[in-house]
């Protein structure tokens, strides 16, 4: 097993000395209590072999104990958050890269002309992760699922903020004088202009004063 640099090595000898005082019990009694041969619970005690992770969550349960990993400073990691975004399939994505919506600056493969755009994805390139991951850090896990997160949706909404935009403006630039006036105009055409109307183009009576809508 490689030993990450700075860290101290596990004593799992002493720590397994220290549960079975605290229970109390033999190497025996407690072998029996893990459902484990005492063979195995005596070589980890000397040293000479590890005990999978499994069986030395049981050991702490002995005692009321559990077993966490601290990161350098000594805070407990929390595990990933299982509810996290997954791909249509239903599969998690790759736990080292980061998730975004899919017409999020989606990657420029050769696949991408070939599927279906997708509803989240993420930068297989190591270059470009470092990249984004310089400039807002590294998210400490997956996005979590939204409503409204389907490419539908969100194409929907930036055409709908987009008009919102324009009309903003459009009263804004109104407000301050740079646009005329709109004229307020009424058609004045006689009931014999309506009979005429074929539906392609308005049609008009010889004595029609307003001869709207003809070239």
């Amino acid at each position: 097993m490689v030993q990450a640099a700075g860290v101290d090595p596990f004593p799992l000898p002493g720590l397994l000395r220290r549960i079975r005082r605290m229970a109390d019990c033999s190497q025996r009694e407690l072998a029996a209590r893990i459902g484990v041969s005492k063979a195995i619970v005596a070589a980890a005690e000397n040293g000479t072999r590890g005990l999978p992770v499994a069986v030395l969550a049981q050991v702490a349960s002995t005692v009321g104990g559990r077993l966490a990993v601290l990161d350098a400073a000594g805070r407990e990691l929390t595990p990933m958050d299982d509810g996290a975004v997954r791909d249509r399939s239903g599969r998690r994505f790759p736990a080292h890269l980061d998730t975004r919506y899919g017409d999020a600056d989606w990657w420029h493969g050769t696949e991408r002309y070939s599927r279906e755009q997708p509803w989240y994805t993420f930068d297989r390139s190591r270059y470009t992760r470092d990249h984004w991951r310089s400039r807002g850090g590294t998210p400490e896990d997956h996005q979590l699922p939204q409503p409204g997160d389907s490419p539908a949706e969100r194409t929907a909404r930036r055409r709908a903020d987009a008009r919102r935009r324009r009309d903003e403006e459009h009263h804004r630039r109104r407000a301050a004088g740079e646009l005329p006036e709109p004229v307020e105009w009424t058609c004045d055409c006689p009931p014999g202009c309506a009979e005429l109307d074929t539906g392609e183009r308005p049609q008009h009576v010889p004595d029609c004063p307003c001869g709207c809508d003809v070239d």
